[in-house]
């Protein structure tokens, strides 16, 4: 068996996940802030929802294009522009609030903007991973920088919920803005990875070719088709955390900031757990577990009035995280081909743009009849895809 930390010896995928860290924990204090702040301008579920995903259109449009480029270019350049990129818009934010004009406008703008700039350095922060460790790391490694993500999680909620709570929403906009500058300085030591060969065909032709890929290829067809089921209907309800902590716990950014670190904690466990495995283990049965594991937990926190318990729940939501966050992401690169793994996960980052699918749906539901339903309804759900898409070469790979 592996060491859990084994990759983590390689001095280049430590600032990368280090950067990482920094980047997912100032987007994760991010958005419980724009939430929060989206409740406390307008009092709409709705409306709440639009802002939480704004950023899902460009990362439908732009993904498979974000892919290419991860194919044609320089992954550590991609990663940086795109931090950039958010650096810009959180000042801008921030600025916006000190400035007080700040609307929810603006929210759903930048979020947009937001779902761009990811559309690019997503498929570039996977295949570099590749990159910069050996062929039987790279489960492990997935599963660490998944692991990043998932402290991150668990402790920068809670440190927004706070800072939002005692100090206000334009506090919390400098101090995400200051984890994204400490990210793209860690990403900076990277040094650039090998060269990609400038000898491609056209754009389009690319596409046509990982179509082709996927279109014979049943299993990473079926594993991003589950990726973007447990997207689907996992990722909105985070969107609607501060309407059900005001409708079902008479609670606000805190109590918010408690579900979302509860989630982090779960999801830690769950991708130490999966960076434990061989490289040569059998994923797709953990995968499909974990998706039924999380869909059992939104179904029982539509149940839930209680603080303590739905802050309890969220640990399970965050441990079926760690199926989609790890072993989903290290199984399709596993199982692409290198020159095709950008575009690939391209299309594994196009599973992000469908959210509004589920998550205007649940908005609508939750204005209507309450928060507590749609949750109910999204879990439900959850467990009758995750079952339907149930595969015998998915358990088997």
């Amino acid at each position: 068996m592996i060491n859990t930390f084994d990759s983590l010896r390689n001095r280049d995928f430590r600032f990368l996940v280090f950067g990482m860290i920094s980047m997912i924990g100032g987007m994760n204090i991010q958005m419980l802030a724009r939430s929060q702040l989206g409740w406390d301008l307008t009092s709409s579920s709705l409306a709440v929802t639009l802002v939480g995903v704004g950023f899902a259109p460009p990362m439908l449009i732009f993904s498979i294009f974000g892919g290419v480029v991860s194919d044609r270019f320089d992954n550590k350049n991609i990663i940086q522009l795109g931090q950039l990129g958010v650096i810009s818009i959180t000042s801008f934010i921030a600025i916006s609030i000190f400035t007080d004009t700040i609307t929810i406008y603006h929210l759903i703008i930048v979020s947009f903007f937001q779902g761009t700039f990811w559309a690019f350095m997503m498929p570039a922060r996977q295949a570099i991973i590749a990159e910069l460790v050996d062929d039987n790391q790279l489960n492990n490694a997935i599963s660490l920088n998944a692991a990043g993500m998932s402290l991150t999680t668990m402790i920068s909620p809670a440190i927004g919920g706070l800072v939002y709570h005692y100090f206000g929403p334009g506090m919390t906009y400098v101090l995400i803005t200051f984890f994204c500058i400490i990210a793209i300085i860690s990403t900076s030591m990277i040094p650039s990875t090998k060269s990609k060969n400038n000898k491609k065909p056209a754009m389009f032709r690319e596409i046509k070719d990982v179509l082709s890929l996927l279109k014979n290829n049943s299993l990473l067809m079926y594993l991003i088709l589950l990726a973007l089921v447990t997207t689907l209907l996992t990722m909105p309800t985070r969107t609607l955390f501060a309407p059900y902590a005001s409708e079902n716990l008479s609670g606000g950014a805190l109590q918010v900031g408690l579900m979302l670190a509860s989630i982090g904690g779960g999801a830690l466990l769950g991708t130490l757990i999966a960076a434990s495995i061989p490289q040569n283990s059998k994923k797709g049965k953990y995968i499909l577990i974990t998706s039924i594991i999380s869909g059992f937990s939104i179904l029982i926190l539509g149940f839930s009035s209680i603080t303590i318990f739905s802050i309890f729940i969220c640990f399970f939501l965050g441990l079926g995280d760690a199926g989609r966050r790890s072993l989903n992401p290290s199984l399709i690169i596993e199982k692409t081909p290198a020159e095709y793994r950008g575009r690939v996960m391209g299309f594994y980052a196009m599973s992000f743009g469908f959210i509004p699918i589920g998550a205007i749906p649940m908005g609508i539901i939750a204005d209507k009849y309450g928060v507590d339903i749609s949750f109910i309804f999204s879990g439900i759900a959850l467990i009758i895809f995750t079952i339907l898409l149930s595969n015998r070469k998915v358990i088997k790979s």
